[in-house]
């Protein structure tokens, strides 16, 4: 019997799997999982919805309106230009050396072509893709097919076709259409699916359902083979749909699977109880702050503290809007362990923002944090800061005051997960922004422990995150939302700055000059540090020719000897020396510098009140969240804040869409929302783009919040009885079928 988790030479030919392995797949139950990208009826065409973006491997299927020979510009000879619709776009397919295809490819023929995707103005052009002529109705398929090679391989390429049983497949009445690449091409992946599902029918056995009779019958589920027979080989468009469901119900179950593990395992763990100290460090800030904490801060505070009170350890999600106040409450969180006699590590992904967190810690607590000083109030704590670039007896001075216990926060990048990183009593973990904080680091810091608990966990992000991708995502954590400015907080408002409009490019660095002279400071972000090798360029789908991104050292220079060169301006990126950073964000920080030219290593944690402007050059060259969270480092002191988004995306793109979506809303989770659609929500499971098989073909993490629930309801009740799958293998199969390896490591980091 062929089992799913055999590998694909159990079925296939050597030159078939190691082909299909360049998408990385690599088992049956993989490859029987990829999904098709969407369904061609016989005598229709692919009807391609989606704007292909240049670089793309397309599949089309269309039909030919024009095909002749054009002669060569710049040489002798002609070329084969053939005129190709889909009822979306038209493509035009050039063929070299064509005179063996030209009387097979004629207008009016139904055609499948398959090929790089190149722009030239504004035309969406395939050259020399791979074709087949169609059946059309009752016409029979032409066994020919192209090559994108020359000519000469055309014979070799047919017969590899044919002889494969491609022509079969597409004789169906529907057939499949697989993302494919420059290695593969969808009727040898359709192929090959087709072949190893009549091995898994025929071998004796049906393969064991991860769901029982009962639990489809009550979701009005077929069995996985008929999914996946219906999927693949669909005879009508109800066999399409009911395979769907099931499939995407299969996909919940495993990711939430996974999830119930981690949360049950997590609750046979010890951690330490920090109750209510009255008095303490954490009663101390509160009386301090100049404000009074909204009405959702006390609310997260409270749920907060009631983790940290029970004996097992706290594993939370704080999310919230860019300048909601996660900082704050983390603080007090922590210093309520500190309380209690334990330390706390902050986790940072940049040392910039690791830096700003320890001043503005520093900042807040004064002389609560300053034990060991003459200055120090009654009980203080102190806070430490290690970085990887620290000099050496810096860095020694902070490894003894965490060891000993002197230091009872210690903010710092991954140079806190060293082996020579020894905690006194480590109680605390705080994961912010960006990074995913895995089982490896979380092992590494259970053993800096003194006994054999774990620490309490919170995981802090400022990008908001749609409640049923947070859970999927963090499914395996409690989630506080702070949805809340807090009081005092200005508006921002944002516009777009189309950069071919030269006045309103200028007037732009006017405005900035104009707040300058208010005695305000002016962000200006690039996507690039500069200096790279041959320059980097963007891909702009249909948008129009390549465009050169404007670089931090090009833009610093160009604002030096331009329209702000009478002010002072520092350049800030992610090349320059540690205390170099940190000396330049210091000066920002004390208003000694105008104008801060930046890459994204201001993007989170970077809270300077004085800065009141920010200018986003090629700014459809970032994410909708990433443009959300780098205007919130503007407006957080007395005066409204402005960003200004430059770009050079025509009027009519996906990129101005972002654009304008941004400018139109401060609502961080609609931008979230539609974030995620625009990236037709990604690999959210991974960070493998491209290349690799995304983790999600049928679940949509925003519309199938009730399939998301109903599958984790039931992950739950399975696991809570067996939590290793001992007597469930087939959902055991099932979750390393639908979660490869890569996947299940990076979940690990959720």
């Amino acid at each position: 019997m062929v089992a799913m988790a055999d590998g694909l030479d159990a079925v296939l030919e050597a030159k078939v799997v190691s082909k299909i392995e360049t998408l990385g797949i690599s088992t049956v139950g993989e490859l029987l999982r990829y999904a098709p990208r969407r369904y061609v009826r016989q005598g229709q065409l692919s009807n391609e919805n989606d704007l292909p973006v240049e670089e793309d491997w397309l599949t089309v299927v269309g039909r030919v309106t024009g095909s002749k020979m054009v002669p060569m510009r710049k040489r002798s000879g002609t070329f084969l230009k053939v005129t190709v619709t889909d009822d979306s776009y038209t493509y035009q397919a050039n063929f070299f050396n064509a005179r063996f295809i030209q009387h097979r490819i004629k207008p009016g023929a139904r055609v499948m072509m398959a090929g790089k995707v190149k722009i030239f103005r504004g035309q969406i052009q395939l050259s020399h893709p791979q074709w087949a002529v169609l059946p059309d109705g009752e016409q029979e398929i032409d066994r020919v097919v192209g090559s994108a090679m020359l000519a000469e391989m055309l014979g070799a390429e047919a017969e590899e076709f044919a002889n494969s049983g491609g022509v079969e497949l597409m004789d169906r009445p529907i057939i499949p259409i697989y993302p494919a690449t420059k290695d593969i091409q969808t009727w040898t992946i359709g192929t090959a699916i087709a072949r190893t599902l009549v091995a898994v029918e025929t071998g004796g056995e049906v393969p064991p359902d991860a769901l029982t009779r009962e639990q489809r019958d009550t979701r009005g589920l077929v069995s996985t083979e008929a999914a996946l027979r219906g999927i693949h080989l669909p005879d009508t468009d109800d066999d399409i749909e009911s395979a769907r469901a099931r499939l995407k119900f299969d996909e919940a179950m495993a990711i939430q699977t996974v999830l119930a593990q981690r949360r049950i395992a997590g609750r046979t763990e010890n951690g330490p109880s920090c109750p209510h100290v009255e008095n303490g460090l954490e009663d101390r800030l509160l009386a301090r702050l100049p404000f009074t904490l909204t009405d959702g801060q006390q609310a997260v505070v409270a749920e907060i503290a009631d983790d940290l009170g029970r004996d097992t350890p706290m594993s939370r999600l704080l999310q919230g809007e860019v300048g909601s106040g996660k900082t704050l409450i983390s603080l007090l969180a922590m210093l309520r362990v500190v309380d209690n006699g334990h330390q706390c590590a902050m986790l940072a992904p940049t040392e910039v923002l690791a830096a700003q967190h320890f001043r503005t810690m520093t900042t807040m607590l004064g002389d609560l944090a300053q034990a060991g000083e003459l200055t120090a109030a009654d009980r203080a704590t102190k806070i430490a800061l290690l970085t990887g670039s620290m000099k050496t007896a810096g860095r020694r001075q902070t490894l003894l005051d965490v060891v000993t216990g002197e230091a009872g926060i210690v903010v710092g990048t991954h140079a806190l997960l060293e082996e020579n990183v020894d905690f006194f009593d480590l109680g605390m973990v705080v994961v912010d922004e960006q990074h995913r904080f895995g089982v490896e680091q979380r092992d590494t810091l259970r053993t800096k422990r003194k006994d054999s608990g774990m620490p309490h966990f919170l995981v802090m992000t400022a990008t908001p995150i749609p409640r049923t991708v947070a859970m999927t995502v963090f499914g395996d954590l409690d989630t506080s939302v702070l949805t809340e400015l807090p009081r005092g907080r200005q508006p921002i408002k944002t516009s777009v700055v189309p950069m071919r409009n030269a006045s309103w490019v200028d007037r732009a660095w006017v405005r900035a000059a104009e707040e300058i002279a208010q005695g305000r400071q002016v962000y200006v972000v690039c996507s690039r540090i500069g200096d790279d090798p041959g320059g980097k360029k963007s891909k702009r789908a249909a948008d129009g020719p390549e465009q050169t991104s404007v670089s931090v050292l090009d833009q610093y220079q160009e604002l030096l000897t331009g329209p702000l060169g009478g002010h002072r301006i520092e350049m800030l990126h992610g090349r320059l020396p540690a205390d170099e950073k940190n000396a330049v964000m210091d000066a920002f920080g004390r208003g000694e510098i105008d104008v801060l030219v930046s890459t994204t290593v201001i993007e989170v944690g970077v809270d300077v009140p004085n800065a009141t402007m920010m200018v986003i050059v090629d700014a459809d060259r970032f994410g909708v969240s990433q443009l959300h969270q780098l205007r919130g480092r503007v407006g957080r002191g007395g005066h409204p804040g402005l960003c200004l988004l430059m770009s050079t995306a025509p009027p009519v793109s996906q990129a101005m869409q972002r654009l304008k979506a941004v400018e139109g809303s401060t609502d961080g989770f609609e931008l979230a929302r539609i974030d995620l659609e625009q990236r037709r929500e990604g690999d959210v499971l991974g960070s493998i783009q491209s290349g690799g098989v995304s983790s999600l073909h049928f679940l949509s993490l925003l519309s199938d919040a009730d399939v998301i629930a109903d599958a984790r309801e039931l992950a739950d009740e399975i696991v809570g009885v067996d939590l290793p799958l001992a007597d469930h293998r087939p959902l055991a199969d099932l979750v390393d079928a639908v979660l490869v390896p890569t996947k299940v490591k990076y979940l690990d980091k959720s």
